[in-house]
């Protein structure tokens, strides 16, 4: 998770007025709501926790950013499974499908994606802009599930070869991670994790506030439980301790001028959830949002935004397909 709600007065434009966020760079919750994908039971009423509008601006940037250098340990994991039927590939909280877009044209084989996610809209929407093809020319079919993602059982991921999910390690607990842990190792199939946040946030140029600015945001991530940039560190050992070989690269976005509307959507979320952290920040925190949305719509603020790609490798266990 890349930014979360302002609840406090925090402006861009020096009118006094709340600037709007869309939701998932500050996704509208209720109070005492979680900003993620939902995680457990939830009704048919609850509204989505991402806009679409949201999830299709970072996609250049999450395409751009995750870890090439993880997919050839991933392939001869993949080369390597047993049987002939093709790739069985669940993506969880999948959005509006981004990671099957980036990943499935560079995996070999006929695949077959299960899209997981309790929107419908955006798993209609992933559903339909899918690839149809694979990096051989082989088909790609897919297949969408709304429901619990948090519940995941080695059982729910029988005949699974691979379990795929991006920004989603972050907002998770411990007992979470380790329930997601158990049932990938327990299928004894690899996943892809992508996109973590990693706490490290460098703008150019630097500002005196933006180590508070920081550190307000990473507390935010962590309120609930949630182990917000402790979660990639979490994943390692859960799935170092049930025998999984773990690879980590980062996958930093890189935001320049080309990325301004990108970059000035995660400012607003990003300087918002630190306010709410700390909302004693909000009076320094307006003028400096100010300025740095100035620079950005000038062309003259770069922003790196750290992040972690881990792929597990789980023991086979013989049953994947």
């Amino acid at each position: 998770m890349d930014a979360a709600p302002p609840t406090q007065p925090v402006t861009g434009d020096g009118s006094g007025a709340t600037t709007p966020v869309i939701a998932g760079a500050g996704p509208t919750l209720r109070p005492g709501e979680r900003p993620t994908v939902r995680l457990r039971d939830a009704g048919p009423d609850d509204p989505p926790r991402y806009a679409p509008e949201w999830l299709e601006l970072r996609e250049p940037a999450d395409a751009a950013a995750r870890a090439h250098e993880l997919l050839d340990p991933l392939r001869i994991r993949l080369a390597n499974l047993p049987g002939k039927a093709g790739l069985v590939v669940h993506d969880l909280g999948c959005g509006t499908g981004s990671m099957g877009r980036w990943l499935a044209p560079r995996l070999d084989g006929a695949q077959h994606w299960i899209l997981h996610d309790r929107d419908p809209y955006l798993l209609h929407f992933a559903a339909v802009a899918s690839p149809r093809s694979a990096a051989d020319g082989s088909r790609v079919t897919v297949e969408s599930r709304r429901g619990d993602v948090g519940r995941l059982t080695a059982d729910a991921l029988a005949g699974a070869s691979l379990v795929t999910a991006s920004a989603l390690l972050d907002v998770l607990t411990r007992e979470e991670i380790d329930t997601f842990a158990d049932a990938c190792t327990g299928a004894g199939c690899p996943a892809l994790l992508t996109l973590s946040v990693a706490g490290r946030v460098d703008l150019t140029p630097s500002h005196p506030l933006d180590a508070e600015i920081t550190q307000a945001f990473n507390a935010h991530q962590r309120r609930d439980g949630l182990l917000g940039p402790d979660a990639v560190t979490a994943a390692c050992e859960a799935f170092s301790e049930r025998g999984a070989t773990v690879r980590l690269h980062p996958s930093p976005w890189r935001l320049g001028p080309a990325e301004s509307a990108l970059t000035a959507q995660w400012l607003r979320g990003w300087v918002g959830a630190a306010v709410e952290e700390r909302p004693e920040l909000a009076p320094r925190a307006e003028p400096y949002l100010r300025e740095r949305l100035a620079a950005c719509a000038a062309g003259e603020l770069r922003v790196v935004v750290h992040h972690s790609d881990l792929l597990a490798l789980s023991r086979p266990t013989g049953g994947a397909s």
